[in-house]
């Protein structure tokens, strides 16, 4: 086997498992209860699935302006990905879609009379 075609094997197995990692933060973010799940579902398992397929596509394309796309691409999912999950749960918890019971530390709460949470 040369190494071009182990190199094509290692590419369809990121692209695969990559597409999988997709399709369970879809499956995820339609099957949760509550925001805060699906923010986690839209975000975490999303990411390493799209760092996957950028993986796959690196290893069967190989072109040097392919792979700085690549790096781009991977750069801006990472910097972007969290932080609209932490927008979009904020906008959630202070237009009260999150159901305060279910949080283990709620660090947003306003402070009480003695000045504690």
């Amino acid at each position: 086997m040369s190494v071009g075609t182990a190199l094509d094997w290692l590419a369809a197995v990121a692209l695969v498992c990559g597409a999988l990692l997709s399709l369970a933060a879809g499956i995820g973010v339609l099957r949760f209860p509550d925001v805060l799940d699906r923010m986690h579902a839209a975000t975490k398992p999303q990411v390493l699935g799209v760092l996957l397929l950028l993986v796959g596509l690196a290893l069967r394309l190989r072109t040097a302006a392919d792979l700085g796309m690549i790096v781009l691409v991977g750069v801006f999912q990472l910097a972007t990905a969290p932080v609209a999950a932490q927008m979009i749960g904020r906008a959630a918890y202070r237009s009260g879609r999150v159901d305060r019971g279910l949080l283990d530390v709620d660090e947003l709460a306003e402070p009480g009379p003695q000045g504690r949470r």
